[in-house]
């Protein structure tokens, strides 16, 4: 790893959260830290990551969904199969939610974004038991000239009992990670295989490569993820949003640290005494709160520090500073509230979109589409989901930019339909807007799956032929209830009427459908 970029990315966590990158790489035991004069640092860091955590990963909402890809739709499938299609992808969506609700993955994912604020770079490995997280201190990276990541290698202390290996000798030096005869460094070496196009990766220690150690992983599902906050063309590593406003931060930190320090000059009372005074200097440091001693109020006197224009503009100048510091980070408008609602997260989305630029997008491709694929991966190997096949179903990733463009599409054709009927009238609106397509558009526009929610054309159909049907039974009934009171409908006066009542009674129940 350049100098520089660990330089940099130790001042920018120095200033916010010191604990997160180091220069002392001695990570096993607990180290003494510089702490900052200003909170004003963490807060804006650890503020940012929970809105970039709600936005990427949103509770109880999945950030992603199974499609059937069109092309492969009319080929393969039959276009009425996609009602039951949607239906079990629905399923199979709310098993992998449980699966990363049950597991540790939030947690790991939001000390990851952490890392991506204050050092602009973070790794992530998918293993069997769950998420690792690796600081930039204890990896390095090797991209292309597209920015592909070609090559990592991670370095962490082990116990040398765990991989079941013996101590190196005893005139060995020991390794500049703290190391001891009991720990060992080991080595992860990843490497892109260009002929198989697959990741393959292996552990070393002392120069030999760990037994069992070696491992291989799709290009699309493997189980590293390089992750950087903003990107710099032909720079191996990323840049922090820490680092965009460093200057204000060291302008906060030094103005903090001479408010505490001339607050802490300034609270502190010294008397004096005329050298010549009549007043001693003994009797009025042992006197106490309302005693009477001998002496002349002239003769004493207080040292004040007269600074106080001086502490007012200092304290005026790192008020404005912070107001920057909390409004770019994202610190100002925050809500507090028992449940995040869909439209908060919509809403927080688009303020990050426009705050942090095309942050999504590089969220999207470095984390969500390979952490979803990994995910799909494990689950199908292990059984807990069907085997789905590629060619035909695709993940689409529906949180960040993507869940901005659902909610724009939802506002953009709410107000086309209010238009129409404003300017046009309802009657132009009943004419000319299907009502059906509207809430299938709006469903989708909202992300709302409207299997057994809205009736189909062929319900519609059904129902309205049964309310026809239903007015008509009704209609009989109704001219037969007036025919009733008529001599013509008298048994006693026409005798043939009881014969053609009954046949049309029976006529009438046969119309009318059995009540369910």
């Amino acid at each position: 790893m350049c100098i520089r970029d660990r330089d940099t990315a130790v001042d920018c966590s120095e200033l916010t959260l010191p604990y997160l990158v180091t220069q002392d790489d001695n990570f096993k035991g607990k180290r003494t830290l510089l702490q900052p004069y200003q909170s004003v640092g963490a807060k804006a860091v650890v503020t940012l990551a929970a809105k970039l955590m709600l936005a990427i990963l949103p509770p109880q909402t999945a950030f992603f969904k199974l499609q059937v890809r069109d092309d492969k739709l009319g080929e393969q499938l039959d276009q009425s199969m996609r009602s039951e299609l949607d239906l079990s992808f629905s399923k199979i969506e709310r098993l992998i939610m449980d699966y990363i609700a049950a597991s540790s993955d939030r947690v790991v994912v939001h000390q990851a974004l952490k890392h991506l604020i204050v050092s602009g770079n973070a790794l992530i490995f998918m293993g069997k038991d769950g998420l690792k997280h690796y600081p930039l201190q204890r990896y390095v990276v090797n991209r292309d000239g597209n920015g592909n990541v070609i090559e990592i290698i991670t370095k962490e202390l082990v116990s040398r009992k765990v991989l079941g290996i013996a101590p190196p000798p005893t005139d060995s030096p020991n390794g500049e990670y703290g190391a001891t005869e009991d720990d060992a460094e080991v080595y992860t070496c990843v490497k892109m295989d260009e002929s198989s196009g697959n990741w393959k990766w292996h552990q070393e220690v002392d120069d030999m490569i760990l037994e069992g150690s070696q491992s291989t992983a799709p290009k699309k599902a493997s189980p590293w993820l390089v992750l950087r906050f903003n990107t710099v063309d032909g720079e191996d590593y990323g840049r922090g949003r820490v680092e965009e406003f460093i200057g204000d931060l060291r302008s906060l930190e030094g103005l903090s640290q001479a408010l505490v320090e001339g607050a802490s000059v300034a609270s502190k009372v010294i008397f004096l005494v005329s050298p010549s005074a009549t007043t001693k200097p003994g009797t009025l440091a042992k006197a106490g709160n309302g005693a009477i001693i001998q002496g002349r109020p002239e003769d004493v006197g207080v040292v004040q520090v007269g600074k106080t224009a001086d502490f007012a503009t200092a304290a005026q100048l790192a008020a404005t500073i912070e107001r920057r510091i909390l409004e770019a980070f994202l610190v100002m408008n925050i809500r507090n509230a028992e449940r995040v609602t869909a439209e908060e997260v919509r809403l927080t989305q688009l303020e990050l979109e426009q705050s942090l630029g095309g942050l999504f997008s590089l969220l999207t491709v470095e984390f969500l589409v390979p952490y979803l694929n990994r995910t799909l991966l494990i689950l199908q190997r292990s059984n807990q989901i069907p085997r789905l096949p590629k060619d035909v179903v695709r993940p689409k990733i529906v949180a960040g930019i993507n869940s901005l463009g659902r909610g724009q599409d939802n506002e953009a054709l709410t107000r086309f339909i209010q238009t129409v009927a404003q300017t046009l009238g309802p009657e132009a609106l009943i004419k000319f807007i299907d009502p059906s397509e509207a809430i299938k558009r709006l469903a989708a526009a909202q992300g709302i799956d409207v299997l057994n929610l809205v009736r189909t054309g062929d319900q519609l159909s059904q129902m309205k032929q049964e309310q026809v049907s239903e007015r008509a039974n009704q209609s009989l009934i109704d001219q037969a209830g007036q025919l009733a009171g008529t001599p013509l409908m008298d048994p006693q006066k026409n005798p043939q009427i009881a014969e053609q009542a009954a046949a049309a009674l029976e006529n009438i129940n046969q119309q009318i459908p059995p009540q369910q």
